[in-house]
């Protein structure tokens, strides 16, 4: 499948900005089953410094927020052509060792409401995917989909306390108990293409376990299924902060208003 992405956040500050750097985690990575045909980024309020590859393999842009900016703008579009592989992707790549995914974070470290889910898991004995895919049935159960019970620092103990969040909770809580029961998990960021809607809500988030034999393995915990042709992946790592679309600095002003636009839509391929 060949998905056309455009993805634009707009932040406005209350005072002109005196400096300020960001960290774009934007650009899509190329994967077994994801091929990047063109990609482009374009700033107002900043210019780009640098890029590079971080740890996980994510692609990663510096830009400076230009001096008296009230507003900036970041522009990405381009097309990626997917292929289904029932959300393998495979070998271990990247500067992480693979046991640095077993190692537990701030944000998926389990407490006793996460032990009591997994304590809830019945093993299959169709092997480790069907297991993980049980796991991903009971955490779905116990935590449903709301937005507005959990923010960005929500820990994956908290949301299974609060019994409610997104797929950012969604994925954390499913990494922190693949760890606990020492399988390597990590959190990825990315697009989803809804089929009812061209213009998407938000940016999505899933995980991926490794399961020996097969590699790395995507769960959709939220949607309850593996990633098929209309997701795209990214960034990976430990956890969301590894992953974060856009983080940074800024000196002289406080951020006041940020809006997100996000169009996916399929392309239709010349035959």
């Amino acid at each position: 499948m060949r998905l056309s992405i455009s993805h634009t956040t707009r932040y406005r500050f209350r005072e002109p900005v005196s400096h300020g750097i960001q960290r774009l985690r934007l650009t899509p990575k190329e994967t077994q089953g994801q091929k990047i045909i063109d990609w482009s980024m374009e700033y107002e309020g900043a210019k780009e410094e640098l890029s590079y590859d971080d740890q996980n393999f994510n692609h990663v842009t510096l830009v400076s927020v230009e001096g008296g900016a009230r507003e900036v703008v970041v522009s990405c579009k381009g097309t990626v052509e997917t292929e289904d592989h029932h959300g393998v992707i495979g070998r271990h790549a990247g500067h992480m060792p693979l046991w640095a995914f077993l190692g537990y974070t701030k944000l998926t470290r389990p407490g006793p409401k996460i032990r009591q889910l997994i304590a809830s898991v019945e093993r299959s004995e169709d092997g480790m995917v069907a297991t993980l895919h049980r796991l991903s049935a009971v955490i779905r159960e116990a935590v449903a989909y709301d937005t507005d019970v959990t923010h960005v620092h929500t820990s994956a103990e908290e949301a299974v306390a609060d019994g409610g969040g997104v797929c950012q909770d969604h994925a954390h809580i499913f990494i922190a108990a693949a760890r606990s029961l020492e399988i390597p998990a990590r959190y990825v960021s990315g697009y989803l293409m809804m089929n009812d809607r061209v213009e998407q809500e938000a940016t999505h988030a899933w995980a991926e376990a490794y399961v020996q034999g097969l590699g790395w393995v995507g769960f959709d915990i939220s949607n309850q299924i593996s990633p098929d042709t209309r997701y795209v992946r990214v960034a990976t790592g430990r956890d969301y902060r590894d992953t974060a679309p856009i983080t940074g600095i800024s000196f002289g002003a406080v951020d006041e208003d940020l809006h997100v636009a996000l169009a996916i839509e399929q392309q239709q391929v010349e035959q």
